[in-house]
């Protein structure tokens, strides 16, 4: 009963966090520059879509970093509207031996939390967190920088999520889900 519940509890942390990394994807924007309207003056800020491979001990624990018109707000006093810089990060849970995924949320006109910090825990218990980008040609590419000169200033036409949680009964058979979006403002 007890491995029953753990199992649902996967499914829907890993529907939930599909869910939402879907809708931030559907919604990426990449304005070439924008003025962030603060006290003082206004300063421009250039965006980026930027996806990272890493691994920590052999795992894959992919990073990806874009501008978004999905901006969620928790607060009455961030009721902002606009594009905002949507992150997700992996971090160890060295207790478990597993990985944790973070999303952060912050409004262009603000200051982005340094790298690999903030945000709110979209699911743990993975052993791995992997995007592939698809350019416009179906060529994958583990990385995406959109300041590159190999991508020059483009978005994936495709991005494909793979999240594997931990199988406690049998540890070499993570539970995987996979799930692809198409980016409708892509060039790439």
């Amino acid at each position: 009963m007890e491995n029953t519940e753990s199992q649902a509890n996967i499914y829907a942390m890993a529907r939930i966090a599909m869910e939402r990394m879907t809708q931030d994807l559907e919604s990426a924007c990449l304005p070439k520059e924008v003025k962030a309207h603060e006290p003082g003056g206004g300063t421009s800020q250039t965006f980026q879509f930027v996806g990272e491979h890493n691994e920590i001990e052999g795992r894959d624990a992919d990073s990806l970093r874009f501008t978004s018109l999905a901006h969620l707000t928790f607060a009455d006093e961030d009721k902002a509207c606009g594009p905002a810089e949507i992150s997700f990060y992996v971090k160890e849970n060295e207790e478990e031996s597993s990985f944790v995924l973070y999303r952060t949320d912050t409004p262009v006109f603000r200051e982005s939390p340094e790298k690999g910090t903030g945000g709110f825990e979209l699911c743990n218990g993975l052993t791995s967190v992997k995007f592939t980008y698809y350019d416009s040609d179906g060529q994958p590419h583990d990385n995406w920088d959109s300041t590159s000169d190999e991508f020059k200033g483009n978005i994936p036409r495709r991005v494909s999520i793979t999240l594997q949680f931990v199988n406690t009964l049998h540890p070499e058979e993570p539970f995987t889900f996979m799930t692809a979006t198409t980016l409708p403002v892509s060039k790439g």
